[in-house]
């Protein structure tokens, strides 16, 4: 398995990663979908998404034997009394490829690239239900809080979101 950054202006399969993205909503993540989600609207998500590379988005892809199995998203933030921070978004990681430390390595890469980029602070978000809400603490991630019914499941249901956070080294 490899990590690369997905670099503005090159191309990444649609397939895949519609694939990927609806793999992950039908298993249940909730990272802004509901089980509804058309193919379609999947490629139309990533070419949205790729439009914003180099700019206000960087984005990391899992690739294994020629399939894109995971991608994880940093988003700096912009505003000139926050450009010390960066939120992390949308870890996704293939349902077929779940507990093989994917996961890990592109949370390794997207860290390491807002600590070289002089990033001081992440910040994430997600189902305090959800498994990931058990992994990022052994990850060396601070629970900030959670809020009640803040965000919908794929299925529709409400849930609560729970925040994390990550001091990194100056």
């Amino acid at each position: 398995m490899i990590i690369r950054e997905w670099q503005a202006g090159e191309t990444a399969d649609p397939e895949q990663l519609a694939g990927l993205l609806l793999s992950c909503v039908q298993g249940g993540a909730s990272i802004s979908f509901l089980s509804s989600l058309h193919h379609a609207e999947a490629e139309d998500y990533w070419q949205a998404l790729a439009a914003k590379l180099g700019g206000e988005l960087r984005c990391w892809l899992a690739i294994s034997e020629g399939c894109i199995i995971g991608s994880v998203q940093l988003a700096p933030c912009g505003k000139s009394n926050g450009r010390h921070r960066a939120e992390i978004q949308k870890l996704m990681v293939h349902p077929d490829a779940r507990g093989q430390g994917v996961a890990a390595k592109l949370m390794q890469q997207a860290e390491a690239a807002a600590q070289a980029d002089g990033r001081l602070l992440l910040v994430l978000d997600t189902d305090a239900d959800s498994l990931a809400a058990q992994l990022y603490p052994r990850w060396g991630w601070q629970h900030a809080g959670d809020i009640p019914g803040y965000a919908a499941s794929p299925d529709g249901r409400l849930h609560a979101t729970r925040y994390f956070y990550k001091q990194l080294a100056s």
